[in-house]
């Protein structure tokens, strides 16, 4: 298995879309829309072989602040360690950065745990969704 930073090879937006697909998220995104994602930030993808299995991402302001928008690791290579190695690799390309956020379910609040994560009681989460 292989972690490399978008600076280090290029992750199509195909491969993308079908680690989403293996694990049911966000089947209404459209290529063309996984492209220009790809165009800004930084992320990060897990190879197996010549296979994406694996593909994380952040938005960032290049300076102060970043938040991570996807771990995703496709099905078949879950429970084997890979999320926490993808999540590390993010977080040295992000190691100039001074704060990094993220949203999750309470399920996962343990994994991002042990990455140094930590819940904020006195923020909450709002959002302003354009319909």
């Amino acid at each position: 298995m292989k972690i490399l930073s978008n600076s280090e090879r290029v992750i199509a937006a195909i491969d993308v879309m079908r680690i989403y697909k293996s694990i049911g998220w966000w089947e209404e995104r459209r290529e063309e829309e996984i492209s220009l994602i790809l165009q800004h930030g930084v992320y990060v993808g897990a190879w197996e072989n010549d296979e994406l299995v694996g593909f994380a991402r952040a938005v960032t302001d290049g300076v102060f602040r970043a938040y991570i928008e996807d771990v995703i690791i496709h099905r078949s290579f879950q429970k084997e360690g890979f999320g926490k190695n993808l999540v590390a690799k993010l977080l040295e390309e992000l190691s100039n950065i001074d704060i990094i956020s993220l949203f999750c379910e309470e399920e996962y609040i343990p994994f991002y745990e042990h990455n140094d994560f930590k819940k904020m009681k006195s923020q909450f989460v709002m959002h302003k969704m354009n319909e």
